[in-house]
């Protein structure tokens, strides 16, 4: 990213200690930001203290002609997540950048997770990026200038096992920064999400031997870009691996509303003298739905096809 230059903008890095958090601080201050690296340096679970992650990572980079201070708090807490924000505002005099990267993890399955463990993941991924949203918001729109990155991740987007405290803290995320994309765009503050994949400690446990590539480096450009005055979108997902980008998007399809919904009494006379064309359609619903349950069609391929099923369905009973 030799093009695009950070200087004099202020950014916060939250669970820039290490992994994918690190490389963003790291690209950030080297190409010329000022970089507040919150981490409070606890276990994979959340659990105790070091500050010897966010120190180091501020020593490497004034090491190479850069500026960045050291930041322990926790996101966990509104009062944290206020302390975070005070780092950059107390030293730097304001915020131009966010990226919300602390993260922990609880594994358990759905039928046995603890209401402590659910609590603990929520606390860091989405009340953490709501308790430094809601403290940088207010500063950027006040300044006409912001850029938030939130981070998302495929659980977030599709779910995953053993994991539902942390698909569902993710899946939020979203919802956040869509509404801080609308809210701030007439203030000149985007938001976006970040879906990264990178082998870091988070990834302890699991066969990543076939793995291409996937170094936290890989991710680092993207979320640089997001972060940067020329990022042309705003209320946007986009997913970084192994060095491919792509945008992830929520489909809603054309329905059935306008034909079937919106005139159930030209449903009915259709169903007591049934067309072939009605009938084809009917079978084709029935089909889908046996093929959806036979097959275990993905999700992405079969779900608006599984919803437009089961309304048929209904109607075909009903009428």
């Amino acid at each position: 990213m030799p093009d695009l230059r950070f200087d004099d903008r202020v950014a916060v890095v939250t669970g820039g200690g290490r992994g994918l958090g690190r490389s963003y601080a790291m690209l950030l201050a080297s190409q010329g930001a000022k970089v507040v690296v919150n981490d409070p340096g606890g276990s994979l679970t959340g659990d105790g203290t070091d500050v010897g992650p966010a120190e180091e990572v501020v020593r490497e980079i004034v090491a190479a002609g850069g500026d960045a201070v050291a930041n322990t708090d926790s996101v966990a807490t509104p009062s944290g997540g206020q302390a975070i924000i005070d780092s950059a505002l107390d030293r730097y005099g304001g915020i131009d950048i966010l990226v919300h990267n602390a993260g922990n993890i609880r594994r358990a399955s759905l039928k046995a997770m603890s209401y402590q463990d659910f609590e603990a993941v929520l606390d860091v991924h989405l009340r953490g990026a709501f308790h430094v949203v809601r403290q940088a918001f207010p500063l950027m729109c006040d300044a006409g200038y912001g850029r938030i990155v939130l981070t998302s991740s495929i659980g977030g987007l599709y779910g995953n096992h053993e994991v539902a405290n942390y698909a569902i803290a993710k899946a939020g995320v979203i919802g956040l920064s869509n509404v801080a994309a609308m809210e701030g765009a007439a203030e000149g503050v985007k938001s976006n999400v970040i879906v990264p994949a990178a082998v870091t400690r988070m990834a302890e446990g699991i066969d990543t031997s076939a793995y291409p590539p996937m170094g936290p480096e890989l991710v680092a450009p993207v979320v640089g870009w997001l972060a940067h005055e020329t990022c042309s979108i705003t209320g946007e997902i986009l997913l970084a691996l192994a060095g491919r980008v792509a945008r992830a998007v929520v489909a809603e399809t054309p329905g059935v509303a306008d034909q079937w919904i919106a005139a159930p009494r030209r449903v009915r006379e259709a169903s007591r003298s049934p067309t072939p064309a009605f009938l084809a359609q009917v079978s084709q619903v029935r089909s889908w739905s046996h093929l959806s349950r036979e097959h275990r069609l993905p999700a992405p391929v079969c779900l608006a096809r599984v919803s437009q099923v089961r309304l048929w369905s209904h109607l075909s009973r009903a009428n």
